[in-house]
């Protein structure tokens, strides 16, 4: 059953995921794609409208992922299955936080998962940038956004209006050029 595979699936990513959304994305891309749900395309084309809509980047995705499967109880199981596992844990560790935040191996462990959780974050990076289309154009758009929003801090949400916008003037630009 659908409902139970998004459910498991997601929740297993939430589970065995450290740093948020785009640590996830590896995870998500081997999954949906071998279980067939979904082309490379189809998933970049999902996680770009991810990022550039409200919410937590991971719950975007999974939900997302649901309701193109299996419309809104699909999206429904998704969600519940990456969140529960970060809500499990939360509540879990908020009690007992403060009694292990000074220990040493506790420190020297977070160190750790910060390193491989910048780890899966190039890793999406690369899968990413090797399926987006590449020309002189979009390279000036990622080196463009990129200073905006980290030299320079401007907030994501223009950037990422302004992405949308050239994007939408290009292609027009484009089909105007190809009907002539």
């Amino acid at each position: 059953m659908i409902y139970l595979e998004l459910f498991y699936i997601f929740l297993k990513i939430g589970a065995f995921t450290f740093g948020g959304g785009y640590a996830m994305l590896p995870l998500i891309q081997a999954d949906v794609q071998a279980k067939g749900w979904m082309t490379a395309e189809e998933l970049v084309n999902f996680i770009a409208v991810s990022e550039s809509t409200p919410g937590p980047f991971a719950v975007n995705v999974s939900t997302y992922v649901g309701a193109e499967l299996a419309g809104l109880p699909g999206a429904f199981c998704a969600t519940l299955g990456v969140v529960l596992p970060s809500f499990l844990i939360i509540f879990g560790i908020s009690f007992v936080l403060r009694a292990f935040q000074s220990v040493r191996l506790v420190q020297y462990a977070f160190n750790g998962i910060r390193a491989g959780v910048l780890a899966l974050i190039l890793k999406a990076l690369w899968s990413m940038y090797r399926q987006c289309p590449k020309s002189a154009v979009s390279y000036v758009v990622m080196a463009a956004a990129f200073l905006l929003t980290a030299f320079l801090s401007i907030n994501v949400l223009f950037v990422i209006l302004g992405c949308a916008a050239f994007g939408l003037l290009t292609a027009a630009a484009t089909a105007k050029r190809n009907r002539r």
